[in-house]
Parts: structure tokens; C-alpha cells; sequence
């Protein structure tokens, strides 16, 4: 017996609350890796960054994705308890994942209205049009796909699309943007910048945990869609990458509350279709991935990605996409219905859309407006320099 609509209006809702609240681990998860002189920007950012996001998607990006906007009456919006506006507020917190994926790259040297109006074109433009590829089946992409291959690209809960995506936006912001001052000198010697705040690391890793199982599990949009299987794959992932981050991390705390969530996004993409104990090798895969191309990317090639998006979201999400048509296939205990072909040209697609895109709209902003803070303002922080107050301020006025 199928749901009633109004169940599936609440269920869809209740994942969207849930990711919303991942913004906030987000936001926690930032403050806690940035020097203290940046953490109100990490704070304001990921907010600000929502708002954005939500105006981009409403007006033009949900359009481009899915091809249908809201430009009805409100008693035509509302048909059905109004289950396609819920649908929009659930994609919608997706879609504003990315500007906080890159905001985690780009951290401590960032102009904060550029970095709004990135967001608003990426949001817009960049994302939504590979999101409508694959899961939209627009420009007949996956049709394509399916008559070569005999199945389509397959992403259950975004591993590419978001994470993926999101990630390599990242990398061409980061490499548009350069290294922090002072990150770098020119004997080849890094300067450490250690994470300011361990227990708000900590948390923000936390609320992204919880929040995750909205993520996947919604994802199926109905009740009657809904799954146990991707919950307890999920908790694999999660347990696989924790576990193999602390060992290949060497204890290393901020190594260890990053390996559950390399673990989750690598899991997003076929956590529909495999078994648990593959789930599990997926996410204990992925921690060691992040944790060693986060040490290369920051050690060897100066590359200054200051939470290590690119390795966490880029890379690990680029896993999860291939993992899916590995670990999917029934002689690997999945359920089948998957292509290892189909997913690595989708894979590919997704890395090809986001680096290309991101390279694109900062590319055109740091030609246009510039994309970094002086000199001065980096080094007193973007907190007193954007908004002239710090998260701790160490005097009171005196009448």
C-alpha cells in the first residue's frame, strides 16, 4: 500500500530539515580547522552562502535541472500538500552543499561578495546543469548511456553529483585563489597552521554524521521508496572510514572526525544497491584515500586546500561513483543494475563539469573583481577585516 501524499510531504520534509542541519556541521566544521581570526567569516559564510544558494536555485537553477519553475498561482503550488515545493527545499539544501564544500578550500584568504557571487553562478548554472544529466536524464545523457551499457550512470544520493562536483569547483578555486600567506616559502619548508578548535571540529563532524542519514536514506524521496539497506550501509562507511583514517593518521584527531565523512561520501552513490560488508570496505577505502592525498596535496604540492575538500569531496566522491559499479555487482554481494562503464564515464562527466565550471566562474571573477584579501586584511583575518569583529572579542567598551 503506497503512502498517502501528505506522508510523503512530511518524509521529504524531515530529510530536508535534516540536511539543513548539516550546513551547520559545515559551519562548525570550518570554524574548528581555521585559525581563530577567521572564524566568525566561517560562521557568516555558510549562512550567507544558504541564502544565495536558495535564490539561485529558486529562480534559475531548479529550472535548468529539472526544467519546470514556480511561477504558478499558490493554489496550483500547493496541489498534491504542495509535495513539489518540499522536493525544491530538499534539493535545494544539496545544491547549497556545494558553495560549502568550496568555502572549506578557499578559507582564510577569500573576499567575502565575490565568494556570494561564485555562489549564485555555481548554484545556478554549474551545478544544476550536471545534476539535470544524471538525475533528471536530460540532452538524453543517460538514455545514451543505457543503450551502450545496458544501464545507466547511477548516483543514489550524490556522491558525484554533490560531492564530486563540489569538490573539483573546489580545487579550481583553490588553485585560482593560492596558498594562504606565509603557507609556503621558498626553501619548499610549510608552515603548519594546526586547527584552532578540536572539540568544534569535532562537532561540526558530528552534525554532519546525523545529518548524513537524511541525506542518504531520504533520498528516496517516498516513504514507500525508503530503505534500510542504505541506513546500514551508511553506518559502514562511516565505521570503515573512521577506522582506517585513525590508523593511516596515526591518531591524528582531525585525520580521525574526517575519515567518518570521507566514508559517507564515498557510500552516497551506490548505497542503494550494496551489501554491507562492501559499504564497508567502500568507506575504509576512502578514509585512507583522504588522508593520503590530503598529506599530498598540503606536503608535496603546496596545493592549500585548508580543510582538504578536494581530497574529502573531489576524490573521495570520484570513489564513490566507481565503487558504485564495483561493489554494486551481485558476484560482489550487491544487488546489481549497475554498469562499471556507465559509471566511470559519469564519474568522469561530473569531475570534467565541476573543475571545468569552477575554473569558469572564478576564473571570471578574479579576472573582473579579484578573488583575494590584501595583504593586511589576510593577515589580520578575514573576521576584523569583512566583518570587524572577531568570534571572541578581548574588550568591552567603557562609557
Amino acid at each position: 500500500m503506497q503512502a498517502s501524499e501528505s506522508i510523503n510531504v512530511l518524509f521529504l520534509l524531515l530529510g530536508a530539515v535534516m540536511i539543513l542541519a548539516m550546513h551547520a556541521g559545515f559551519a562548525f566544521l570550518e570554524l574548528g580547522t581555521v585559525r581563530k581570526k577567521n572564524q566568525v567569516n566561517a560562521l557568516v559564510k555558510i549562512l550567507t552562502d544558504f541564502a544565495v544558494s536558495a535564490l539561485a536555485y529558486f529562480f534559475i537553477g531548479y529550472t535548468v535541472a529539472y526544467g519546470s519553475g514556480f511561477w504558478q498561482g499558490a493554489s496550483t503550488l500547493g496541489q498534491h500538500h504542495g509535495y513539489e515545493l518540499v522536493k525544491f527545499f530538499f534539493l535545494l539544501t544539496f545544491a547549497a552543499a556545494i558553495p560549502a564544500i568550496v568555502s572549506g578550500g578557499i578559507a582564510e584568504r577569500a573576499r567575502f561578495h565575490p565568494q556570494s557571487a561564485a555562489t549564485f553562478l555555481i548554484v545556478g548554472v554549474v551545478y544544476p546543469f550536471f545534476e539535470g544529466l544524471a538525475w533528471n536524464d536530460r540532452f538524453g545523457v543517460q538514455d545514451a548511456l543505457k543503450t551502450v551499457f545496458g544501464q545507466p550512470f547511477h548516483d543514489f544520493a550524490g556522491s558525484v553529483v554533490v560531492h564530486a562536483v563540489g569538490g573539483w569547483i573546489a580545487l579550481a578555486a583553490v588553485l585560482l585563489l593560492g596558498a594562504r600567506r606565509g603557507r609556503y616559502n621558498r626553501e619548499g619548508r610549510v608552515s603548519a597552521h594546526p586547527p584552532s578548535s578540536i572539540p568544534f571540529l569535532a562537532l561540526g563532524a558530528w552534525i554532519l554524521m546525523v545529518g548524513w542519514f537524511g541525506f542518504n536514506v531520504m533520498s528516496a524521496q517516498r516513504v514507500e521508496g525508503i530503505s534500510g539497506l542504505v541506513a546500514i550501509n551508511s553506518l559502514m562507511a562511516m565505521v570503515g572510514g573512521t577506522l582506517s583514517a585513525m590508523w593511516l593518521g596515526r591518531n591524528d584527531p582531525g585525520f580521525i572526525h574526517n575519515g567518518p565523512l570521507a566514508g559517507l561520501v564515498a557510500v552516497c552513490a551506490g548505497s542503494d544497491v550494496m551489501h554491507p560488508v562492501g559499504a564497508l570496505a567502500v568507506g575504509a577505502i576512502a578514509g585512507v584515500l583522504f588522508v593520503a592525498l590530503f598529506t599530498q596535496t598540503q606536503n608535496r604540492w603546496k596545493i592549500d586546500d585548508v580543510l582538504g575538500v578536494w581530497p574529502l569531496h573531489g576524490l573521495c566522491g570520484a570513489w564513490g561513483g566507481v565503487a558504485a559499479g564495483l561493489f554494486g555487482q551481485p558476484w560482489l554481494g550487491g544487488t546489481g543494475g549497475v554498469s562499471l562503464a556507465a559509471q566511470l564515464i559519469g564519474t568522469a562527466g561530473g569531475i570534467a563539469v565541476g573543475f571545468g565550471g569552477g575554473w569558469l566562474v572564478y576564473g571570471v571573477l578574479k579576472k573582473l573583481v579579484g578573488l583575494r584579501l590584501s595583504e593586511e586584511e589576510e593577515f589580520n583575518g578575514a573576521d576584523l577585516s569583512i566583518h570587524r569583529i572577531t568570534a571572541t572579542p578581548e574588550r568591552e567598551t567603557n562609557w
